[in-house]
This record gives C-alpha cells, sequence and structure tokens, in this order.
C-alpha cells in the first residue's frame, strides 16, 4: 500500500520509466556534458557546412529581392499572397511545441516533458526567427518596417490596428520575446554547471557571463523557481492567441476558403500538430549520436506521438467540417473552392498529398508498435511537416488563384528566387540549432537531476513502507501467538 501511495503521488508515467535509475548525479553530468566539451566530429561539421550552403541561398535570395524588388517572387493578380506567406505560416506553426511541451505541460507537472522541452524551446525559438523574415520582406519595403510600430509620428500617420496583418506584428515579437526568455531563465543553471566544468579561462569567463552569478543557492533556486512559473503562466496564453491571430488574417476576409470561424482553432491544432513532427524529425538523430538514449527514453517518443494523433485527428475533424459547412451553406463559391477548386482543380496533387500526410499518416500512431518504432515515426514526421507545408499552400494559393471574378483568374508559379528562400530559412535553421547542440546541453540537466532525485525519495519511500508493512505484519504475527 505504501508503495502505490508513493507512486501515484508522482506523475501518472513512473520516472523510471523516464530516467534509468541506475545513474547518479556524476553520470548525468557526464552524459548531458560531454557532447558539449568533446571537439566536433566530422558529421556535425558535414551537416554545418551543408546547413551553411543553405543559408548563402537565403542571403542571395534576399538580395535578389532587396535589390530589384519583390516582382521578382512569382505573385501575381490575384496571388498576391504567395510563397513566402505560406512559409511564413508553416515556421510559426512549428514554433509552437516549444511552448506547449515547456510551459502547459509544466504548468499541468508532468514529467516528461524534462528531457525534451530544451530541444523544443530552442526549435520554438530559431522557427519565428525565420518566420519573422517573409512578412518583412513581403511588405517590399523592409527598411521601413518600424512604420509598423505605434511610436509618435511627426507625421501623423499611424499604424492601421484593424488590420490583422498589424497584429501578427505584435503577437509574433511577444512570442519571440517571451519564449526567449524562457528558455534563458531555464539555461541558468546548466551555464552554472558548464561554467564550474569549464577547463579553459575563457570558458569559465563566458559561461560565467551567461549564467548570471548563479551559486546554487536556496535563495536562488526560490527566485529561478517563481521567474521560471511566472513565465510558463505568460507563456501559456500565447499558444492559443498567437496562431489565432495569424488565422485571423484569412479568417476576416469574405474570400471563400477563408472565411470560416473554425480558423483560429484549427489552426491551434494544426501549429501543435506541426511543431510537435519537427519535434521528433530533429530529436530522433539527436538522440541517437549524442549518447541521449538514457534521458530521451522510448516513453518520450512514444509520448510525442500520442499528442501528434490526437492533435492530427483535430486536423482531420477541421478539413471534415470545411467542407461539411460548404455544402450546408449551399454557397456556390465555397462549393467551388472546396469540392471542385481544391479536390480536382489544378493544384490537385498537392491537396491530395496534404489529405496522406495530414489525415492518414497519424492514424498510424493507433498501433503501439508504430509508436515506438523509431524508423516509422521519423518518417511518419517528416510526412506531416510536408503535409503541413502543403495544407498552407492550398488554404493561400487555391484560395487567391480562382476568386470571385472568373476574369481575373490566374495560375501561380514560384520562381527561383521564392526557393532559395524558403530553402536558406531551412539553412538558417539548421545552422543555429546545430549551435545550440554544440555549445548548450541539450538536455536540462537540472530538471533531470531533480527527477532523479524525486525517483530516489520515492524508492526510500517505497522501501520504509514495505518495512514498516513486514514489521506490522511480525507484530500480528506475534500476537496471534
Amino acid at each position: 500500500m505504501a508503495e502505490t501511495a508513493a507512486h501515484s503521488a508522482l506523475d501518472p508515467l513512473e520516472p523510471r520509466e523516464l530516467v534509468p535509475p541506475h545513474h547518479t548525479d556524476r553520470t548525468l553530468n557526464d552524459t548531458l556534458l560531454d557532447y558539449v566539451w568533446q571537439k566536433p566530429g566530422k558529421g556535425w561539421f558535414m551537416l554545418f557546412g551543408i546547413s551553411l550552403c543553405l543559408l548563402s541561398l537565403l542571403v542571395i535570395g534576399l538580395t535578389y529581392t532587396v535589390a530589384k524588388g519583390i516582382g521578382t517572387w512569382g505573385n501575381n493578380q490575384p496571388v498576391s499572397w504567395a510563397l513566402e506567406i505560406v512559409n511564413f505560416v508553416w515556421w510559426v506553426g512549428i514554433g509552437h511545441a516549444g511552448t506547449l511541451i515547456s510551459a502547459i505541460l509544466l504548468l499541468f507537472q508532468q514529467k516528461w516533458r524534462t528531457s525534451i522541452n530544451r530541444f523544443a524551446e530552442a526549435m520554438t525559438l530559431f522557427a519565428v526567427m525565420c518566420a519573422g523574415l517573409f512578412p518583412l520582406f513581403h511588405t517590399g519595403r523592409p527598411w521601413f518596417a518600424f512604420w509598423l510600430f505605434p511610436y509618435p509620428s511627426t507625421l501623423g500617420a499611424w499604424p492601421q490596428f484593424r488590420s490583422p496583418l498589424l497584429w501578427d506584428v505584435f503577437a509574433i515579437s511577444t512570442y519571440l520575446t517571451v519564449s526567449a526568455l524562457f528558455w534563458y531563465v531555464g539555461l541558468i543553471p546548466d551555464l552554472a554547471a558548464l561554467r564550474d566544468s569549464s577547463k579553459t579561462k575563457l570558458q569559465r569567463i563566458l559561461y560565467g557571463i551567461f549564467s548570471l552569478g548563479w551559486r546554487g543557492s536556496g535563495r536562488h533556486w526560490h527566485n529561478y523557481k517563481i521567474a521560471y512559473l511566472l513565465l510558463a503562466g505568460i507563456s501559456t496564453p500565447l499558444v492559443v492567441s498567437v496562431h489565432t491571430i495569424v488565422s485571423f488574417d484569412f479568417a476576416v476576409s469574405l474570400l471563400p476558403g477563408w472565411h470560416a470561424t473554425i480558423f483560429p482553432p484549427y489552426f491551434v491544432a494544426g501549429a501543435v500538430f506541426s511543431g510537435f513532427a519537427m519535434v521528433i524529425t530533429l530529436i530522433v538523430p539527436a538522440r541517437k549520436y549524442m549518447g541521449l538514449r538514457d534521458v530521451i527514453t522510448d516513453r518520450h517518443l512514444e509520448n510525442m506521438n500520442k499528442v501528434i494523433l490526437a492533435t492530427g485527428l483535430l486536423v482531420s475533424y477541421g478539413y471534415m467540417m470545411e467542407h461539411f459547412i460548404a455544402w450546408y451553406s449551399q454557397s456556390q463559391y465555397e462549393i467551388w473552392t472546396f469540392y471542385v477548386n481544391r479536390a480536382r482543380g489544378p493544384y490537385w496533387p498537392v491537396y491530395w498529398l496534404m489529405i496522406a500526410c495530414n489525415v492518414i499518416t497519424p492514424n498510424i500512431f493507433w498501433f503501439k508498435k508504430c509508436r515506438t518504432s523509431i524508423p516509422i515515426m521519423w518518417v511518419a514526421s517528416i510526412m506531416v511537416n510536408i503535409g503541413m507545408w502543403c495544407e498552407r499552400f492550398i488554404i493561400i494559393v487555391t484560395s487567391l488563384h480562382q476568386d470571385f471574378l472568373p476574369s481575373s483568374w490566374d495560375m501561380y508559379a514560384p520562381t527561383w528566387v521564392d526557393w532559395s528562400i524558403y530553402i536558406g530559412t531551412l539553412g538558417l535553421f539548421g545552422t543555429l540549432f546545430l549551435l545550440f547542440l554544440k555549445f548548450i546541453p541539450a538536455v536540462a540537466l537540472s530538471e533531470v537531476k531533480e527527477m532523479q532525485l524525486e525517483l530516489k525519495h520515492a524508492a526510500h519511500a517505497a522501501h520504509a513502507g514495505h518495512a514498516n508493512d513486514t514489521a506490522a505484519a511480525g507484530t500480528l504475527t506475534h500476537g496471534a501467538h
């Protein structure tokens, strides 16, 4: 009974399924800090070189855009929003898993977030940085971007606060700021651990500066816990609000395919769906080559696959409701958009690829064998991200290229500049992520140690309870005699 009570006081998942009990503080230090101190291997340099090559495409594409104008993109009339906004929504969605894993699961005291939250938080920051480039350059004059902020204007020209595009500016900047603070506060104890284990004076100085004088005192831990919980509470509504505001870019218009009240929850579910898929895509190879299988266990991966399944079902429900409302309303424009243009129109391969990746693929996770198979989940996560990119393409391009006026219909095709900017942001993301893996512990060392300590206390309580039960049984037996 005492053992059951001790386990029930913990997370529904037993900690020994998340951290092997044979680890000590010393072995956890060696496991989680070793990759930072060792020299980069050939694989890291190869991936870093590929990322830099892709990043050069971003520099070329943006430089050419600034020099020649956005007429170098494939945008036309009526498709004035095209690949850049597709990529913007895609990257913002990928950034949602970090806040969900870190903030919401922390508030709900879910222990399985511990080993994966650092990965997800870093992914959030880098994805939002990539996303911010697209609307900035889509304005055509990024050097006037400060006009979007409500500074005192001597010309009397103020931003149009009724425009959802301006809401994006505030939503994305707030999301990036809070996410960066949340990520950095969680890093402070681990940066201090790196400072204390530094082997050179330069390393000690740099990590010492960024650890902000952390000494691990009771006062430091008290302030750390309060700040971390406050930032988690602030971050939680951002998960819902940010992608809701992104969906308002479309939902507040009158265009068939966009004018839908289901867009806010449907976009939020899709964002978490794609975000968790990207975490799986990144964490599976990193877990293998960084030797983190003991702290990022199969149970962590299985739980993330369950979230992908749940959010995939929500996305599928959103698709069904869009088609149902189009039929139920009997609006000829909505029926044309959903039943003719998207499913059988010129972009039908993209539409059916979206259905295959977003509707069919997640359902394999109903089966435990698929949820726990590393190759299957990794391939499935890549397919989900492809499907979510296709979804954003379908929403934006197919709704625009055939609008209310048939005489203005036109096809859209991205140019090499569009593709170079998109591929370049993949390079930017990869470069930042590889630098993160090399210079910062990829797993939150202090939180894993805390869970390990909790496991030991639970084992001790269970052992003490078992001893008490044995003693009580002996006493009863002796009394009976």
